[in-house]
């Protein structure tokens, strides 16, 4: 199946939020904790195109037009002296594209953005240590895994997080 990389534009919020759904599935989220579809489409909106943006994404299409991936990204500053990275939030491949060589390229098109942006010294992202699937595509990329960070996380009360 062939397929298309591109950035995510505002006429695909709509796919967007319903491929979140399925990443959320994906990981196992009750569907009592699965965002109302509405309030879904409007973060996706807001998160990739108010103003400033909070993120970026690269989307995965297919032969008819269907999202079928992404890599969802932010950059962040300070990093490695005065430099900013980008962080990769989220990538993910439906299961029928999965070993075809998409998340490789979704990896590498990131890579590009990063040196092609001033300043930008690294990729960074994290995956979960009981996803060994994801481990295992990371490690056959060549990537090694990082043990000099523990990851810290709190909550901030906000609906739909």
């Amino acid at each position: 199946m062939t397929v298309t990389i591109r950035p995510a534009e505002k006429s695909d919020v709509r796919g967007l939020a319903e491929l979140i759904e399925e990443i959320e599935r994906f990981y196992d989220t009750a569907d009592a904790d699965i965002q109302p579809f509405d309030e879904r489409q409007d973060q996706v909106e807001g998160a990739l195109f108010g103003s400033p943006p909070l993120a970026s994404a690269l989307l995965v299409e297919d032969e008819a037009g269907d999202i079928v991936g992404l890599a969802a990204y932010s950059f962040l500053w300070p990093s490695a002296g005065s430099t900013h990275s980008l962080f990769l939030k989220e990538l993910y491949v439906r299961d029928a594209l999965r070993r075809q060589g998409v998340g490789e390229r979704l990896m590498n098109e990131l890579r590009a953005i990063a040196s092609a942006r001033p300043g930008c010294s690294r990729v960074e992202w994290m995956t979960d240590r009981d996803n060994p699937g994801a481990r295992a595509f990371y490690k056959s990329l060549g990537f090694a895994e990082f043990d000099g960070k523990i990851v810290y996380r709190v909550d901030t009360g906000a609906a739909g997080v």
